[in-house]
């Protein structure tokens, strides 16, 4: 059985001002193709559908038409949990309608799938709350899914039973998805998890959740979970939430992020992304094979000496987006910003590094006789290196009106 991993798109997901959406398009059609090319049976999205809770009406077009892609008239399962930026009950809404393109969401830990069967073979065989046994099209061996889609730690003690408010996560967790793949997952069907938490092997190094991502491992957060918390009947682990592509484990079965599909902050600058492709055997590992994306634009950070410079390496990094740092001795010019805009079209960032800084800076005081807003000006002026522009200091009269009102 071929399954494909994928999880984080974040659909209407920006980076600054440029929309993603474009890039969202090529790259779900791209793991579209992925699916077809490598004839897949069964997709798996970890999470992370949409980049907010009240998406932007095209983003949730685009979902909606990329899964139903995916789907391929309910020859093509799709299985879709939700994560940390996502609403279950947007998630689950579109459910019975969704079923009959052959598509299941899971918005919540205790989420039972309604049983439902297709002509093309598709089928819920048993369900129950943080489990689903598929009958997959062709397939005499049956998919078990066990699955916690994201919900934070108060809500996951709640949905799973626990009174004790001591008892770690991960330990009610173990108990839990022990007690399902001891009940219904054996050497006869394959075996999975599916999740959207913060997993680690114990003992490891903890890798760093995404720069711009809602972290998910804080107080009032989901712990961690180890990865010696899987039950040995698991023979793959889908993971969503990290958004480079990871093993966290290798026992007791690969346990993998597979990362976002398109770079969505510049700490993720140079980052290659794949999707992840799990051909498994009842009985047996999961047999790994990482495919790589490429329509997603690559963020690059460079840092230029002078202007001339900068120019010279944007016109030769034309199909990318990026944050470019600027040292000069002196703070950037109105004239020399607009230079690097006509050299890219791609510029999210520009950021000066003065390496001298004039006497009347190092030696400024406040002046309580300014006004506020020659205060701000000044301040402005001290960080930026540039003169606030006049939409800029109308949004700050009109903020500063609003202060006087109260």
């Amino acid at each position: 059985m071929k399954i494909l991993h994928t999880s984080d798109w974040h659909l209407g997901k920006r980076l600054g001002d440029f929309s993603r959406m474009g890039e969202q398009q090529l790259v779900l059609d791209e793991i579209n193709a992925v699916a077809e090319a490598e004839k897949v049976d069964v997709v798996i999205v970890a999470g992370d559908l949409f980049d907010t809770f009240n998406p932007p009406a095209e983003a949730v077009d685009l979902f909606y038409r990329s899964l139903k892609k995916l789907a391929n008239g309910g020859k093509r399962p799709v299985v879709a949990i939700a994560g940390n930026h996502d609403s279950p009950e947007r998630i689950e809404s579109p459910d019975p309608l969704a079923r009959e393109c052959g598509i299941v969401f899971i918005g919540s830990p205790n989420s039972i799938v309604a049983p439902f069967k297709l002509d093309t073979g598709f089928e819920v065989l048993r369900s129950e709350e943080g489990f689903v046994e598929f009958k997959i099209p062709d397939f005499e061996a049956p998919l078990r899914i066990v699955h916690t889609a994201y919900a934070n730690e108060f809500r996951l003690k709640t949905y799973l039973g626990s009174e004790d408010n001591e008892e770690q996560l991960r330990e009610i967790l173990a108990h839990r998805w022990k007690r399902l793949s001891g009940n219904y997952c054996n050497n006869d069907g394959v075996n999975i998890l599916l999740s959207h938490l913060f997993f680690v092997k114990d003992g490891a190094d903890w890798p760093e959740e995404p720069e711009d991502e809602k972290p998910i491992l804080h107080v009032g957060g989901a712990q961690a979970v180890f990865s010696s918390n899987i039950p040995t009947e698991m023979q793959y682990v889908a993971l969503g939430h990290l958004h480079r592509k990871q093993t966290v484990d290798n026992e007791p079965c690969p346990v993998m992020y597979s990362g976002s599909p398109v770079s969505y902050s510049f700490a993720e600058a140079g980052q290659k992304k794949f999707v992840l492709l799990a051909d498994i055997q009842p009985g047996e590992k999961a047999v790994l094979k990482e495919i790589e994306l490429c329509s997603g634009k690559k963020l690059l950070r460079f840092k230029a000496n002078g202007i001339e410079e900068a120019v010279i390496w944007l016109e030769a990094n034309r199909d990318c987006l990026v944050e470019l740092t600027v040292v000069s001795e002196t703070y950037l010019t109105a004239a020399d910003r607009k230079i690097l805009s006509n050299a890219h079209n791609g510029i999210v960032n520009i950021i000066p590094e003065v390496t001298t800084m004039p006497d009347s800076v190092k030696t400024a005081r406040v002046d309580l006789t300014k006004t506020t807003e020659e205060l701000f000006c000044d301040y402005f002026r001290y960080e930026k290196g540039q003169e606030p522009g006049e939409r800029l200091l109308g949004l700050f009269r009109e903020l500063q009106a609003q202060e006087d009102e109260i």
